[in-house]
């Protein structure tokens, strides 16, 4: 009897048989070698040795290509050929995830039988040598995979509540259950977390279980992207956005650790995938990219529904659909945030208007602050700021910087700012009232962890808003941290972020304005800035807070530096060396 990898009944090509670049046998009906004897044997037989004779393909160089942008495997690891972990781990174990991506092109698909799918006869369920077709969790991952959905997403993203009704978080566990990738990635997560919840004092034990997750999430990661190697991306487009959120996921772990090593590889694969999908829908105008955004989500799985009453029926979305959406916006935010740091235009630019901008009734395709809490235009006008910083620093290294154009376009982002900040601070601030129905009873009660109200959004859009001031100051006037309007800025986010917003923990969802704010800080507003990091318990659950501390401590020490003058927001987020992206 064959051994058969699962098939994910993908058409007119399984996952599976693409990876291995051979013929998909899919059939509706028994074929009529599969007689349980020797015509299936000898159909066994050609299959393997199909297999081995596609092995070259499957060991050459694997990369996603885009328009503009060229990602491969090869793109996570360093000139030494070894995936750059984070600094805390043993130096032998970035060569042992590097092997997993040599055994998962070489070894492992020599070992893998592709599918043979029969309609519904249930003894094809297929096996491999690692996993079977019906994936079952040991008590150890269940207890891990209800910990990261009950406690650790909540926390990490304290913003997003989709409503039950259209089937809340259980997508997060549709995509573990469906993908090995997503799997392994919130499993590593969840380890750490779970170990810190514990109270462990052993470093070494918390890393050991943390090490094995970390190498079987790039392991699978590895073998994931080569699945869409070689085909058009249409073929594989859940498949693409089951790799994508798993990126966003293994990229939201490290940098919660304080490893951001591989944070600009993380990115370019991220960005190159949404490219190749969104760009997959064939619009060439950048004006029609929010339509092309909703085709691939009407092109993913179809969203499925349940009578309400006979003559309605309510639609929840995919688990791939609510993935695509929720990983875009992600994505969009740390392209934003990469840009301030680089500085360098954002490489999503031209798909901001489009999917971000009130185009039309219906609003955005992605709405922001159902994500990270802070509204598109906020995070807009932070995107045009690092635009012009970016065209200012290419003028000033070609010498051919001109002042009065600098003001002009600084001209309109601030009036444009203005408008909105005016706006936004004439919003009242309310806590909605308890709802009293049943269903409000269900969503309410959305987790054990305490939640923001809707209100708490528009502080967090303000603390956003000021620090967009401050971005649009340094980059037209320069460092001048004494500056009258520098100085009231500075002390609003420190008031909000100190005073108004609560619980503090939703501190770690703003670490880049506190950052901006902590580093134009004045000397007596120093330990007010310590104060807030110190009062966030344990360290190790915050340590993108911490790292922003560190850089804030470097630009205070260094505050009489002669070259204090041409300080930017860029040198003083780049002084760490690696991308440090503070979300």
């Amino acid at each position: 009897m064959v051994l058969a990898k699962a098939c994910d009944e993908q058409r007119p090509v399984c996952d599976t048989c693409a990876a291995l670049h051979i013929n998909c046998h899919y059939n509706q009906d028994k074929p009529e070698w599969m007689d349980g004897g020797v015509r299936q044997e000898k159909m066994a037989e050609e299959l393997k040795r199909e297999v081995k004779e596609k092995a070259h393909l499957r060991r050459g160089g694997r990369t996603l290509h885009t328009s503009g942008d060229r990602v491969s495997v090869a793109e996570a690891v360093d000139g030494a050929g070894k995936l750059r972990l984070p600094p805390q781990l043993p130096t032998d174990v970035a060569t042992s995830v590097h092997n997993l991506f040599k055994a998962s092109s070489n070894d492992q698909d020599d070992r893998t039988e592709p599918c043979l799918r029969r309609g519904t006869d249930a003894t094809l369920a297929c096996k491999d040598a690692g996993e079977s077709g019906n994936i079952t969790f040991g008590q150890s991952d269940t207890v891990l995979i209800m910990f990261y959905l009950e406690n650790l997403f909540p926390f990490l993203f304290p913003f997003y509540r989709p409503s039950v009704i259209h089937g809340g978080r259980a997508w997060i566990l549709e995509m573990m259950i469906k993908s090995p990738v997503m799997r392994q990635a919130t499993l590593c997560q969840s380890s750490y977390f779970f170990s810190l919840a514990h109270g462990m004092t052993s470093r070494d034990v918390v890393w050991e279980t943390v090490l094995k997750q970390t190498r079987d999430a790039f392991g699978v990661l590895g073998q994931a992207l080569q699945v869409i190697d070689g085909s058009e991306i249409t073929d594989h487009l859940p498949g693409a956005v089951r790799i994508m959120a798993s990126i966003m996921q293994i990229q939201r772990f490290e940098i919660a650790i304080s490893s951001f090593g591989n944070c600009q590889s993380h990115l370019n694969a991220a960005l190159a995938l949404f490219k190749q999908v969104l760009d997959s829908s064939g619009a060439v105008d950048p004006a029609r990219l929010g339509s092309s955004f909703n085709t691939i989500m009407s092109r993913l799985k179809p969203s499925w529904s349940y009578p309400a009453c006979q003559s309605q029926y309510l639609h929840v979305p995919s688990a791939e659909q609510a993935a695509f959406r929720f990983s875009s916006a992600l994505l969009i935010f740390d392209d934003i945030i990469a840009s301030t740091v680089l500085p360098e235009e954002p490489r999503l630019y031209e798909y901001h208007c489009s999917l971000l901008g009130d185009i039309d009734s219906t609003g955005p395709p992605i709405n922001l602050e159902a994500v990270v809490g802070c509204q598109n235009w906020a995070l807009l006008q932070i995107s045009d700021i690092s635009v012009l910083d970016a065209w200012k620093q290419q003028c000033k290294r070609a010498g051919s910087l001109d002042v009065m154009e600098l003001v002009h376009r600084a001209t309109a982002i601030k009036g444009s700012l203005e408008t909105q900040f005016a706006r936004l601070e004439s919003d009242p601030v309310f806590i909605p009232k308890e709802g009293s129905s049943l269903l409000d009873v269900f969503t309410a009660d959305y987790g054990q962890h305490p939640k923001p109200p809707v209100s708490q959004n528009l502080l967090v859009t303000r603390v956003w808003a000021h620090a967009a001031r401050l971005y649009l100051f340094i980059v037209v006037s320069g460092w001048q941290p004494a500056s009258i309007d520098v100085r009231y800025h500075v002390a609003r986010i420190i008031e909000l972020l100190s005073r108004e917003i609560s619980p503090s923990a939703l501190l770690r969802t703003m670490v880049w304005p506190f950052c901006v704010a902590g580093c134009l800080a004045e000397p007596a507003q120093e330990a007010q800035f310590r104060g807030m990091v110190d009062g966030l318990q344990p360290p190790s659950v915050f340590g993108t807070i911490r790292k922003a501390l560190e850089i804030m401590e470097g630009v205070w020490g260094n505050r009489d530096a002669g070259d204090a003058a041409n300080r930017d927001l860029a040198t003083c987020f780049g002084s760490q060396g690696d991308l440090v992206l503070l979300v």
